[in-house]
């Protein structure tokens, strides 16, 4: 008879494997359908002929080196007005009082239930009147100021010790000293897992780029993929899948790469 608490685990475990080959199934069948030719897209022989072909028609068929240096672009200046703008927001909401601080940080929470795309329209307006329609710095703009980010940050700082504060302030710091050589170092972690989250939504982010971007000098990837969805003259998956993953190319290398990181940068932020 086994232990229940082993069958237990044994369960955990098979749950765990059929979710993790349900979620890299269509990862799988991209990777597939991409080295292989379009006869062999649907029919799964281990014999079947190997190609780089479908990278070569999917990289020829759009202005890649132009998507690629559009999607950096864009969210590297979004992450860098995040993290200065959550920085100075989350600090002064965690230590400093001052009128309606309680109040003003509800507003930022309120935030966090408004989703982006019911303020689509009206982000496009400003823009426009501002005349920074098809533009990176457009795109950008609406996602410099992150609640998650302030409310994030401002838990973290909370839980740094007064001591260590009042320490920096005896050696001379000034308020923003005390934040760059007490605060900032000790939320590592958490920018880190922020800045995954941040990168990661931005570098897939679609309805809001689309848009705002009307050429090929603003357009970030996922934009730039929608010219395989056509279907004048069929669909190829191959290249379709080929495109998707020299898209999708560089998250998936970094994943794989710093995933003990990353995976460390989320535990200790949640434990803070």
């Amino acid at each position: 008879m086994l232990n229940p608490g082993r069958t237990d685990t044994l369960l955990n475990t098979a749950g765990a494997w059929l979710l993790g080959a349900l979620w890299v199934l269509p990862l799988a069948y991209a990777v597939w359908s991409a080295v292989h030719p379009a006869a062999f897209a649907a029919r799964f022989e281990l014999l079947a002929p190997l190609t780089l072909e479908n990278f070569r028609s999917a990289w020829a068929a759009a202005p890649f080196p132009r998507y690629f240096l559009n999607t950096f672009t864009l969210v590297t200046s979004i992450l860098a007005g995040q993290l200065v703008l959550a920085t100075l927001a989350a600090y002064a909401f965690a230590r400093f009082d001052f009128p309606g601080r309680d109040l003003v940080f509800g507003l930022v929470l309120v935030q966090l239930m408004v989703m982006p795309d019911v303020v689509l329209v009206e982000n496009y307006r400003t823009l426009h009147a501002i005349g920074l329609v098809d533009t990176v710095a457009g795109m950008a703009l609406p996602y410099m100021a992150s609640a998650f980010g302030i409310f994030l940050l401002r838990q973290t700082f909370k839980t740094v010790p007064r001591e260590l504060e009042e320490a920096a302030r005896i050696e001379g710091c000034g308020a923003l000293g005390v934040l760059w050589r007490v605060y900032i170092p000790l939320a590592k972690p958490v920018y880190l897992a922020y800045a995954l989250v941040s990168v990661s939504y931005h570098w897939n982010n679609f309805l809001w780029p689309l848009v705002v971007s009307n050429s090929v000098e603003t357009r970030p990837l996922t934009v730039g993929l929608s010219v395989f969805a056509g279907t004048d003259q069929g669909i190829d998956w191959g290249i379709i899948n080929a495109a998707t993953l020299i898209a999708s190319g560089p998250l998936l290398v970094a994943f794989l790469i710093f995933q003990r990181q990353f995976v460390q940068s989320f535990l200790r932020a949640g434990i803070r």
